[in-house]
C-alpha cells in the first residue's frame, strides 16, 4: 500500500495541476504549492527542472511509484522496440493496478492499490494480489463476487467523473474488463497533459 494515501493531493499541489481531474483537487481552490513558502514558488523552470517535473508528475498519477520501480519501467520501455514513451505509457498502464482504476471499479489509483492487494480482483479466474502484475491483451480482469457490493465500488461506478477508454471492454453489471490492446498515449484519458518524451530526456541525461 503506497505511502502517499494520506496525502496524495499533495502530488497536485507539487505539481500545480489537478493530475487526476478530480473534483476534490486543492487545485481547483488555490493553485500555488504546498508548504509556507508555496506561494513564492512560481519560476521559470530549466530544462533539467522540465524534464524533472515531467516524471514526477508521470511517476505520481501512478500512485507515486518508488524511483527504483519507475526506473525498472522505463528500462524496460527502453528496451522494448519502438518509441520509448510510448512503451512507458503502454507498460505503465498495463499494471493490474491501473486497469482497475481505468475500468472505474474504484474512484482513485491509491484504491485500486489497495484494492487489489486486498484480494479483491481475479485475472483469467485466478485471484491475484499484486498491483504491479501486467495484464496481456485480452486477459480478463473481474471483481470478485464477494467485493462487488463494497461502498467504494457503488461509489466509483456511478460516477461520472471518468469515461472508460477504449482499450477496455467493460461489463459493469458483472464487474469484469477486458484488457483489449495496449494503449499509446493519445488513447489515454489523463487530465492533464503527460510528456513521456521529457522522461525520457531526463533518464537520457541522468
Amino acid at each position: 500500500m503506497t505511502k502517499r494515501t494520506a496525502a496524495k493531493y499533495k502530488i497536485d499541489r507539487r505539481m500545480g495541476e489537478n493530475i487526476w481531474g478530480r473534483a476534490k483537487s486543492p487545485i481547483n481552490r488555490r493553485e500555488y504549492g504546498p508548504g509556507q513558502h508555496g506561494q513564492r514558488r512560481k519560476g521559470k523552470l530549466s530544462d533539467f527542472g522540465t524534464q524533472l517535473r515531467a516524471k514526477q508528475k508521470l511517476k505520481g498519477y501512478y500512485g507515486d511509484l518508488t524511483e527504483k520501480q519507475f526506473r525498472r519501467i522505463y528500462a524496460e520501455a527502453e528496451r522494448v522496440k519502438g518509441d520509448t514513451g510510448e512503451n512507458l505509457v503502454g507498460l505503465l498502464e498495463r499494471r493490474l493496478d491501473a486497469v482497475i482504476y481505468r475500468a472505474k471499479f474504484v474512484p482513485t489509483i491509491f484504491a485500486a492499490r489497495q484494492f487489489v492487494n486486498h484480494g479483491h480482483v481475479t485475472v483469467n479466474g485466478k485471484r491475484v494480489n499484486i498491483a504491479s502484475y501486467r495484464v496481456k491483451e485480452g486477459d480478463v480482469v473481474a471483481v470478485r463476487d464477494r467485493s462487488k457490493q463494497l461502498a467504494i465500488v457503488l461509489e466509483a461506478v456511478g460516477s461520472a467523473e471518468r469515461d472508460v477508454p477504449d482499450y477496455l471492454e467493460v461489463d459493469h453489471n458483472k464487474m469484469t474488463a477486458t484488457f483489449v490492446r495496449t494503449p499509446v498515449l493519445g488513447d489515454v484519458p489523463y487530465a492533464v497533459q503527460m510528456e513521456p518524451n521529457l522522461v525520457v530526456e531526463f533518464y537520457a541525461k541522468n
